[in-house]
């Protein structure tokens, strides 16, 4: 029999790998629902779906590996970091789907999370006052009018798959929707900013790069307690502290 590995386990949702079976359980239908209508709308290739019975899908392996994960190290060449901003380029410019995704709350929205979070980081101790402020100027770019994309809303790293230079496919869709596409590229690259410019040789222009910083900035200030809440640890080398601290 083949072993159950974990790849992704907390209070709202757990992914396994069981051979080259993926079983995604989220108690929470919606989100189920968009991650198949995602899949089927998205212009890139996405993993099949076996079968689904709420809570669980069922999705095939993708071939490949990913890039790297955050805090940790990153692999492929120039060109298969161009390749993976080819394929985001792919998607954003595909017709957003009609309902909001995690990419495309409001900035109201956006704003009052964001303030909210950071007095909590400050008044409890988890973060130096003058880390959250500095972080919370530069957020403050993400927070502007944007043209609607379509978006993946979770685009992690770990959620792009590469055989050699060429994408393979796209997973875990769940947060998908209309939304910024910045929000994505700032995503993909959080911990690892490094290859940026790899991955717009690929993805093209009409970037702007204080936007990509910003929403790296609020999604790590938005990221640190929830993670610690969850038992991950966001003062990890390379994770979400460090991307706040390389602003200083």
């Amino acid at each position: 029999m083949d072993e159950v590995e974990v790849v992704v386990a907390h209070g709202e949702r757990a992914t396994l790998r069981v051979g080259d079976v993926f079983l995604k359980v989220d108690a929470d239908q919606a989100r189920l629902d968009v991650e198949v209508e995602a899949m089927s709308l998205a212009p890139v290739t996405t993993p099949e779906v076996l079968w689904r019975k709420p809570p669980v899908l069922a999705t095939a392996a993708l071939p490949g590996t990913t890039l790297g994960r955050l805090g940790g190290p990153v692999t492929g060449s120039p060109t298969a970091w161009a390749a993976a901003g080819a394929a985001l380029r792919e998607l954003h410019d595909a017709p957003p789907p009609p309902w909001p995704g995690r990419a495309g709350r409001s900035i109201d929205a956006w704003a009052k999370e964001l303030a909210d979070e950071c007095e909590l980081l400050v008044t409890n101790g988890v973060l130096p006052a003058d880390l959250v402020t500095r972080n919370r100027q530069v957020a403050e770019a993400a927070l502007r009018p944007f043209p609607p994309a379509f978006t993946h809303g979770d685009l992690q790293i770990a959620h792009v798959f590469l055989d050699g230079d060429e994408v393979t496919g796209i997973i875990d869709w769940s947060e998908a929707g209309r939304g910024d596409a910045l929000y994505d590229l700032a995503t993909f690259v959080l911990g690892h900013e490094e290859h940026l410019g790899d991955l717009l040789a690929g993805y093209g222009t009409g970037v702007d790069l204080d936007v990509i910083h910003g929403w790296s900035s609020l999604r790590s200030l938005l990221a640190v307690r929830p993670l610690i809440e969850q038992g991950f640890d966001p003062f990890a080398p390379g994770c979400e502290v460090d991307a706040l601290r390389s602003r200083m």
